[in-house]
């Protein structure tokens, strides 16, 4: 197995207190990783690590199979990124500011630039200031930036912020055509769970500085299992008549009025009939899978007990 970039128990402090602690990623070559984790665990001071823009204070980076050092420059050419909000020559194109930047990186392709553009969905707006561009607008141009150098791996802090559904779909599938069709790597962060399931090959998931868990998201598909999400007004009485008359055992009651049956023989009309006959009322009842979002959740409260544990 060929990784892109492996981490060796990363490191970060500051003033003493750790901000990153012993972090050990693998990201593989040609995938998407998903690196999640709320504000704050840490995720973009590793994306500062691995970008060379600031030191560890111990551990390991290996890029393309050689250790990130301070004189790695040519390793860095390999790489595109976005590492908080993007910043622009506000006064220029975008064109002229994605010229500046190839040129800056060594890279002389005239035509990179509009294919850039093009994948952007900026074609039509390259000759404009970019002091008149919108959020997304702007948010669009730097992942053109990142990408006009041709980087086998993309390393992108919350690449989705600002954009309105369709700049999400439109760049969702854009790092699926990079990934899948001309093998680069991607590593994205992203508070949108949502998102990262429908697109990334790889979770990472990060609390309080340390990578909790690394997993496929295959595996986490395979772990999904289907349920009935029944709203009620009296969840004693809708217990009871669960276990009393249906004989389901299995099922958890969540936020005081919502009880999730993961009874597979027990039917959504079943359920109904039988409580509407109990006159239990019913706000909402739905057919559900679990989510990266409850995986998610369930790891970081996993994570927290082992710590209470300690």
């Amino acid at each position: 197995m060929t990784y892109i970039l492996q981490t060796y128990q990363l490191t970060k402090s500051y003033g003493g207190n750790d901000v990153v602690s012993g972090v050990d990623m693998h990201v593989k070559a040609g995938e998407i990783y998903g690196f999640l984790g709320p504000n704050g665990a840490g995720k973009t001071t590793i994306m500062k690590m691995i970008t060379n823009l600031i030191k560890p204070t111990s551990g390991e980076i290996e890029l393309f199979g050689n250790k990130l050092t301070a004189t790695s420059v040519e390793v860095l050419k390999r790489m595109g990124t976005i590492i908080e909000y993007p910043v622009f020559y506000d006064r220029l194109t975008a064109k002229e500011n994605l010229a500046l930047h190839c040129e800056y990186m060594g890279y002389y392709d005239k035509k990179a630039i509009e294919q850039a553009l093009e994948l952007v969905k900026l074609h039509n707006v390259g000759e404009k200031k970019v002091k008149d561009f919108s959020l997304g607008m702007k948010q669009r141009l730097g992942i053109a930036r990142a990408i006009s150098t041709k980087p086998e791996l993309l390393v992108l802090d919350e690449p989705i912020n600002g954009l309105d559904p369709v700049g999400i779909k439109d760049l969702r599938e854009l790092f699926k055509l990079l990934s899948r069709d001309f093998g680069v790597t991607l590593i994205v962060s992203s508070h949108i769970l949502a998102e990262m399931e429908q697109m990334a090959d790889t979770i990472g998931i990060i609390q309080d500085g340390k990578l909790v868990k690394e997993v496929a998201m295959k595996s986490i598909s395979g772990e999904q299992t289907e349920y009935i999400e029944v709203h009620v007004q009296n969840v004693k009485r809708a217990v009871y008549v669960l276990e009393e008359k249906l004989k389901a055992r299995n099922y958890k009651i969540f936020d005081e009025n919502i009880i999730r049956i993961y009874d597979g023989k027990l039917t959504q009309s079943e359920l109904t009939k039988v409580f509407v006959i109990e006159n239990i009322e019913i706000d909402s009842i739905n057919k559900k899978h679990s989510s990266l979002e409850e995986y998610f959740i369930n790891t970081m409260k996993e994570k927290e007990i082992q710590l209470l544990e300690t």
